[in-house]
C-alpha cells in the first residue's frame, strides 16, 4: 500500500511557484531548434517537388509544340520590355495585319467580311456574267429574271400520283419565304447611310 502511495507521488504534476513572477527557469533550445529544422526541411522538400512538376509540365508543353520554327518559338518577355501604345506602333500592327497570310484575325467581328460577300452577290445577281463560256451559259440579271418568268411562265412539273394518306396524315404545305433574299447587317446600313450623307453634301457643295 505504501509503494503505491509512493507511485502516485511520484507522478504528482510539478507545483509552480508563482510568488516570483517570473519564469524561474531557462527556455527550451531544443524545441525551437527542432521546428526550426523541420520546417527547413518542408520548405526544401516543397522546393523540390514544385521544380519537379514544372519541369515535366514544361516538357510535356514543348513536345506538344513541336520543334522550334519561324512560327513557333520560344520569345523571353523581360527582353522585349514593356510595349509603349503609340500611333507609329499601332500602324505597324495594322501593316502586319494586312500583310499576314490568310485566315487572318478578324478584328471587326466579321462585319467587312459579311459586307463584300453581300457585294460580290449583288455583282452576280444584278449583271450578266458567265456560268460557263465554253457552252454559252449565261447568268443574268434577276429582274431580267423575274421579268422572263412573268412573261413565259414557270416550267409546270408533269403530275405525280400520290398514295393515299393513311389516317391520320396531311398533306405538306410549302409556304413562300418571307423574303427574295438576304437582309442587309447593321454595319451595311451603316455604310449605306454614310455614303448617302456623303453624297448629299457633295450635292449640297455643288
Amino acid at each position: 500500500m505504501q509503494s503505491h502511495n509512493n507511485h502516485d507521488q511520484g507522478h504528482k504534476p510539478e507545483e509552480i511557484d508563482a510568488s516570483l513572477g517570473y519564469e524561474r527557469t531557462d527556455v527550451r533550445v531544443s524545441g525551437i531548434v527542432v521546428f526550426l529544422v523541420a520546417m527547413a526541411i518542408f520548405v526544401v522538400v516543397t522546393a523540390v517537388l514544385c521544380y519537379g512538376i514544372g519541369a515535366v509540365i514544361n516538357a510535356r508543353l514543348n513536345k506538344e509544340d513541336g520543334p522550334t520554327s519561324k512560327w513557333a518559338k520560344t520569345v523571353h518577355l523581360r527582353e522585349l520590355g514593356n510595349l509603349p501604345s503609340s500611333p507609329a506602333l499601332q500602324n505597324k500592327i495594322a501593316t502586319l495585319t494586312q500583310t499576314f497570310p490568310a485566315p487572318r484575325l478578324v478584328t471587326d467581328n466579321g462585319n467587312q467580311n459579311v459586307a463584300d460577300l453581300h457585294s460580290k452577290e449583288n455583282l452576280l445577281l444584278n449583271h450578266y456574267s458567265w456560268i460557263d463560256q465554253s457552252k454559252g451559259a449565261v447568268r443574268i440579271p434577276i429582274e431580267r429574271a423575274m421579268d422572263l418568268v412573268a412573261q413565259r411562265g414557270l416550267p409546270v412539273a408533269p403530275s405525280v400520283t400520290l398514295p393515299p394518306l393513311m389516317t391520320g396524315d396531311s398533306r405538306p404545305v410549302v409556304t413562300a419565304p418571307l423574303t427574295d433574299g438576304f437582309a442587309p447587317t447593321g454595319y451595311e446600313q451603316e455604310q449605306a447611310e454614310a455614303r448617302a450623307a456623303r453624297a448629299m453634301n457633295m450635292e449640297v457643295g455643288k
